[in-house]
């Protein structure tokens, strides 16, 4: 697959020429219907849109999924992008972010036990690693403060009714999509490599979400994935993905699927998110995923 059919190309798919011709006397000229504009994403990319809505739309539950494109500044959104649900492990991609922004400033002196939970967050969600780092180093309400105002993650909250901590927390397809910009443009340049790096290379619990737009586009993902309450305190399977696309890490994908109780699964899940990202970039359906076991 060439990566340039995701780009913004016309060619072909503007509106036809407003110019009128002159009609000799007596003489009906048949109107001409103008053909339908491609959006600045362009006409393949419109196509596989399309065709993502139509998969969102057979899905039982609350589906929602944010890409941007960087270099335009174009944002699609299909499903449900701003319906907040149980966030799972994505969490932790903000809290190695913290870390790593306090370990510069010299607020905090990470050892080398710390730097190795960090990895472990990335690499497999390591939830050991996540609790020892949080124990350790979180003030749970000046952290929120932070992913809501600097991070961009303005709808993120704790639960209520549960303890103020990284495995308790509601979000949108959108915050993942802010905390993931945030990340790319406006990180330090090491910290924001370390994290690139770490998230192109992830072990097998991770091997799917973003992960299915396919090696050629060099994804990188942090997911998430649990059984939670839903408003009527009933357990039920939400997953979540939010990663990069593309060269120099150029579309940012954030999407989270809230399933209904009684037609939930981790393997429905897995592949419904990841069969939507292969939608979105033209990658094979159903696409490979790997389906976590710590479960």
């Amino acid at each position: 697959m060439s990566f340039v059919l995701l780009l913004p190309i016309l060619a072909g798919c503007s509106a036809a020429s407003d110019q009128s011709v002159p009609a000799a006397a007596g003489v009906a000229v048949p109107s001409v219907a103008a053909t339908p504009a491609c959006s600045p994403w362009g006409c393949e990319q419109d196509a596989r849109f399309q065709a993502a809505i139509a998969f969102i739309a057979a899905q039982p539950g609350h589906l929602g999924i944010e890409v941007k494109d960087r270099v335009t500044g174009e944002v699609w959104r299909a499903g449900e992008p701003e319906f907040r649900i149980w966030a799972g492990s994505t969490p932790k991609l903000a809290l190695t972010v913290w870390l790593r922004e306090q370990a510069a400033a010299g607020k905090v002196r990470l050892s080398a036990n710390d730097q190795a939970e960090i990895a472990q967050m990335l690499s497999v969600s390591d939830n050991n690693a996540a609790d020892d780092l949080w124990d350790r180093y979180a003030n749970s309400a000046a952290l929120m403060r932070t992913w809501q105002g600097q991070y961009g993650m303005s709808t993120a909250s704790y639960v209520d009714g549960f303890p103020d901590r990284w495995g308790f927390v509601k979000c949108a397809p959108a915050d993942l999509v802010n905390l993931m910009s945030y990340i790319l443009e406006k990180l330090n340049p090491a910290d924001r490599k370390y994290i690139v790096d770490s998230m192109r290379t992830v072990g097998p619990p991770q091997q799917w979400g973003v992960w299915g737009a396919g090696a050629a586009l060099r994804p990188g993902v942090k997911d998430g994935w649990s059984v939670e309450q839903n408003d009527q305190g009933v357990d039920h399977w939400i997953t979540a993905t939010v990663g990069f696309v593309g060269p120099d890490e150029r579309y940012v994908v954030g999407a989270m699927y809230d399933q209904l109780p009684g037609q939930d699964t981790i393997d429905k899940g897995v592949h419904v998110l990841t069969d939507l990202v292969a939608t979105v970039f033209g990658a094979p359906v159903p696409a490979p995923a790997v389906i976590p076991q710590d479960y």
